[in-house]
Formats: C-alpha cells, structure tokens, sequence
C-alpha cells in the first residue's frame, strides 16, 4: 500500500505552497500550544492555497468543544487531531470527523489506542516539553499488532527521509506524519519537504 503523507506544524504560505506541490496528502495546523501554535485567522489564510483534494487537519490539546468547532468551520478543517486527554465519549459529543493521538512505548498502549472508535488513529513517540511532537521514534515493530489491520493509522514521531523508507517497509502505515524532519533550525524547509516525499515516492515505486 502506497503511504499518504500529512505534513504538520505548517506556518507560512511558502511552505504550504510547497508542500501541495510536492504532491503531500495532508496539512495539519496546530491550534495547542507550541512553537508551531497558530491562530484560526493565520490557518483560514493559508486554507486557500490548499486545493479541496489535500485535507486540512487542525491539532488539539484538550481545547474546548467551541474553538474546536470554531475552527472546524472557519478554516475549513477536514479533520481534527486530539491530542490530550479527551476520552472517546469527548470526541464523539464534539461530532467532527477525528484523529486520536496516541503516544507509544508498549502493546499496552496499542490495545489503549484501539479503545477510540475514530476516524484514523495517530501513532507516536511520547512527548516531552509538549503533548505529541518529540521528533523522536518509537519501536515500530509494535504495528504489526494484527487489530492495527482495521483501521487507519497514521504513524509520526522522528520521521525524516532518512529513516522514511525503514518506517513504510516495518509498520505499513495508512498514513506518515512528519514535522521535525522537514524542518532545519526549527523551520520548515521547502528541499526537506520535497526530499522527504521524494524518498517516499521512490520507496512506493521500488516495491511496486
């Protein structure tokens, strides 16, 4: 299966044209707090250079069911990611299509993960001064938990082109999710970016 790609953390209209004409599947805005915070204002601006066929996914740690409807609406947003503690009665009473966020260490925490009866599920390494976001990996070989098969994952944590082609052939992911590895100096760059889906096109290819 050929993997799609959600590129998160996305700020400036540069980056955003580039990752569209890189052929990525997904941006994310993070609305939580991080260095990558954006308002709904600056994330509606950048929607419009986002044709209707890359989905728009908006990040939340435990926000209220208001600015994440908010959002939702005024962006648009196609999905939201919740990245804290809501349960999964939260996320259906919020009535968006969704994400779950999961940090990984253990098969323990697989068969939590498979407890949330969203959309997709994303699959990452713990945090550590924020929720999600460590641009570090976790032990992939945990996929294989054959439950994982249902549904959609999409795995993110340390992902850059180095690693990408390790990461697609071990856990098969719906989906991958970078941040950090596109970026340098804590910005996203436009070569990593197109670097980045270029090694992944190419592994998709070589294994037909």
């Amino acid at each position: 299966m050929i993997p799609k790609v959600k590129i998160c953390g996305l700020m400036e209209e540069a980056n955003v044209i580039s990752a569209v004409e890189s052929g990525v599947d997904a941006i994310g805005f993070v609305f939580a707090k991080s260095k990558r915070q954006i308002s709904i204002e600056k994330a509606a601006e950048l929607a419009k250079n986002i044709p209707e066929h890359v989905l728009k996914i908006g990040v939340f740690v435990d926000a209220s069911s208001e600015y994440i409807q908010q959002a939702f609406k005024e962006v648009p947003l196609d999905y939201v990611q919740f990245h804290g503690n809501e349960s999964n009665e939260d996320i259906k009473k919020i009535g968006v299509p969704s994400i779950k966020a999961c940090s990984v260490k253990s098969e323990e925490d697989i068969e939590r993960a498979l407890t949330y009866d969203t959309d997709f599920l994303l699959l990452d390494a713990p945090g550590v001064q924020f929720a999600g976001g460590s641009g570090k990996t976790f032990n992939w070989d945990l996929l294989n938990n054959p439950l994982l098969k249902d549904r959609k994952v999409i795995l993110a944590g340390g992902l850059n082109a180095s690693n990408v082609k390790n990461a697609i052939n071990i856990a098969h992911p719906y989906m991958l999710d970078v941040s950090s590895g596109v970026e340098n100096n804590g910005k996203k760059d436009n070569l990593l970016i197109h670097r980045f889906m270029e090694t992944v096109k190419g592994e998709c290819i070589a294994n037909g």
